[in-house]
């Protein structure tokens, strides 16, 4: 078992290693990152098996969510990672000439990433693909409570490559031997509370951080809506790892007009896709314990229900819909993280929009309308991470586009480009010459200089 004495050593020796500058070379990356795709792909059946061990996800669902947008992430690097690495051209100023400009893009040496247990390997190696693109070393926690899939990590991780380079950590060590070390950056997944915890402790030696978590997701669905698709999408996103999932459509608001049209599309995809859910071998367990529980005691203070059996030994909750929830109930003071929701209706998209707005800003927020006007109008007035027009959750899956949360919801973003300059300082370098040097700049300054310098800065700023 690790300690946090040998993980010292390990950061240490990561460190000389990195001090060679081995890790910065474009070559070295690439067959890292070769090496990476070949030893996932020799395992795929393994890392399927372990995500149903743990979580009861089929090989559909964990192939579509963890092990392809991996692959999708990896093919991206090894392909961009040449091009992202070659410093920039920055236009110059009055300043700086007759000077060029870069901004280079260097590694900032020792990361940590700490992955959490409801996308056990997509949100551990992304991020490490992102770390290995930009040059850094890493080291990897992986959450104890996915113990299956954080095992076979540790297996491939430290089998395929060199501990002084990159190395995953003993899932049950102590947070606290992991976090109060020295690193350069730390990459972090999970939840809110864990997040500040994290943060202080990165204070400690003012290490940046990337803090993806989570929060209320809103899903608003208007009178316009095409509400056959929104709820076939709506009941796909949300019961997706059972709802594990921190862009899940944590509740839906829907126009009062429009409610029970809803509810019955709801219902109905529910039983036509998720018919005997807790004897289904495709359906996904909660994670643990604790979780299930407090799953269950949420249920147990709403009156108005519609599902809500569960099975103590599989942990397995059947779809659950809250059809009368209100802003103020128990269930709407929390991410919820499982298969229940809570459906309020609203009458007034403005009033709607203004009590979002006085919560913590989501991760993620959806939107089903045929009025361009509504939903540009809600992208301009929400602030959260990300989210869809007519459809839930696939922000996520294009890796174009940065994945991240704001405010409470996180810090930093990644995925494809965004992940390579999250793991990476932007360093300005101005490179002069000396064939030409203007006497102007330099003391003893008087009178004539001030003017000729003002008339010089103001013309040409």
């Amino acid at each position: 078992m690790d300690t946090g004495k040998e993980l010292k050593n390990i950061i240490k020796n990561q460190r000389d290693f990195f001090n060679t500058n081995t890790t910065k070379s474009v070559e070295y990356r690439l067959q890292m990152l070769q090496r990476l795709k070949k030893i996932i792909n020799a395992n795929e059946e393994k890392i399927l098996s372990a995500l149903y061990n743990d979580l009861s996800k089929s090989k559909s669902e964990a192939y579509m969510s963890e092990v392809a947008m991996v692959y999708a992430e990896l093919d991206e690097a090894l392909k961009k990672v040449r091009e992202w690495s070659r410093p920039q051209r920055a236009r110059g100023t009055i300043g700086t000439f007759p000077a060029k400009n870069y901004v280079f893009s260097e590694p900032y040496g020792i990361v940590l990433i700490m992955s959490p247990w409801n996308y056990p390997f997509n949100l551990a190696i992304a991020p490490l693909i992102a770390a290995i693109s930009a040059g850094n070393c890493a080291v990897i926690k992986c959450s104890k409570e996915s113990k299956y899939t954080s095992n076979l990590i540790k297996e491939i991780i430290n089998n395929t490559f060199d501990k002084k380079y990159i190395y995953c950590v003993d899932s049950d060590i102590e947070y606290n031997d992991v976090i109060y070390q020295k690193y350069d950056y730390i990459f972090f997944t999970g939840s809110s509370r864990v997040g500040k915890i994290i943060m202080r402790a990165a204070s400690e030696n003012l290490t940046p951080v990337s803090l993806e978590l989570g929060g209320k997701c809103p899903c608003i669905v208007d009178e316009s809506a095409n509400i056959k698709i929104a709820a076939k999408r709506i009941v796909w996103g949300k019961l997706l790892n059972a709802g594990q999932t921190c862009v899940s459509v944590d509740y839906v608001a829907v126009h009062n007009s429009v409610k029970e049209k809803l509810i019955k599309c709801i219902l109905k995809e529910i039983k036509s896709r998720y018919h005997d859910a807790l004897n289904s071998n495709t359906y996904p367990r909660i994670i643990n314990e604790h979780h299930y529980k407090r799953l269950l005691n949420l249920i147990k203070v709403e009156k108005n229900i519609i599902g809500g059996r569960a099975d103590e030994f599989s942990r397995k909750i059947e779809p659950t819909v809250l059809p009368e929830a209100d802003f103020e109930d128990e269930i709407m003071k929390e991410e919820i993280f499982g298969p229940l929701l809570p459906i309020i209706e609203y009458d007034d998209i403005k009033k709607l929009i203004r009590t979002i707005k006085e919560r913590e800003k989501p991760l993620a927020c959806y939107v089903f309308t045929k009025y361009e006007k509504t939903a540009r109008h809600i992208i301009k007035s929400i602030s959260y991470g990300g989210g869809c027009v007519n459809d839930v959750v696939i922000q996520v899956s294009n890796h174009y586009m940065p994945f991240g949360g704001v405010g409470n919801s996180g810090i930093g973003s990644y995925h494809g480009k965004y992940g390579f300059d999250t793991f990476s300082h932007k360093k300005s370098v101005v490179w002069n010459e000396t064939m030409l040097d203007l006497p102007i700049r330099y003391a003893p300054f008087n009178l004539l200089k001030f003017r000729i310098l003002k008339y010089i800065l103001t013309k040409f700023r």
